[in-house]
């Protein structure tokens, strides 16, 4: 296991009881957000076959279990589910499917300090929780806490630059501030920071190609 003292983000601190549920609601309410969350499952989907349709996964942060009903499609896979917040833990079991919760192995852990031990899974699957990582310590230092606890793959997500809305997006930056807990990192960088952590790039999907700053990465731990 993990033996140091954990990072703890800014944004992180937000995601009470309250916060959690809201969280919940907010991929379910209206067409777009719906029609969002079905494409963001079919690009993960498409991502852990590329894995090679892992047997076991840590979904982290899991949030409120959005993705445990994808994940338990595949009937004999283990599914183990963290987050940084309780409160998010809590509210995934009490709105999931009962059959759904009882497959997964859910606990309270951060993602700079993971509390299992080394190649405790086939893969690592992160979904929106890279892109509020702005310093890039701070993405390595979690990259390889995941190079750790994977046997072989990772899934993340994070918004990249090289489309319409990052475009659009560093114009308004430059004229005001914008949400400060979410950032776009360029390409190359993020790339980069795959390769010193350990890992090769199998592949990656888009949200929306040429538009959404959406990217989902798959992974393998090099060598």
């Amino acid at each position: 296991m993990a033996g140091h003292t954990p990072i703890e983000l800014e944004f992180s601190r937000k995601y009470d009881r309250q916060h959690a549920q809201q969280y919940f609601q907010k991929h379910r309410a209206g067409l777009m957000r719906r029609l969002s969350d079905w494409r963001e499952q079919q690009i993960a989907r498409a991502a852990l076959a590329l894995a090679g349709d892992p047997a076991s996964v840590l979904d982290l942060p899991c949030g409120a279990g959005r993705f445990w009903p994808m994940l338990a499609e595949r009937q004999e896979r283990r599914i183990l589910a963290a987050d940084n917040s309780a409160d998010m833990i809590a509210v995934a079991r009490a709105t999931q499917a009962p059959g759904i919760v009882a497959r997964v192995e859910a606990f309270q852990t951060s993602a700079f300090a993971i509390d299992l031990a080394g190649d405790a899974v086939d893969c690592v699957f992160s979904m929106r929780l890279l892109h509020h990582v702005a310093e890039p310590a701070h993405r390595l230092a979690m990259l390889r806490e995941f190079h750790r606890v994977s046997r072989q793959t990772v899934v993340l997500s994070l918004w990249v630059d090289g489309n319409f809305k990052a475009w659009r997006r560093a114009r308004l930056e430059a004229r005001r501030p914008v949400n400060n807990n979410r950032f776009v990192v360029p390409r190359q960088v993020i790339e980069g920071e795959f390769a010193a952590a350990g890992f090769d790039i199998v592949g990656y999907k888009d949200f929306l190609p040429g538009y959404a700053m959406w990217r989902v990465y798959t992974l393998r731990k090099r060598g």
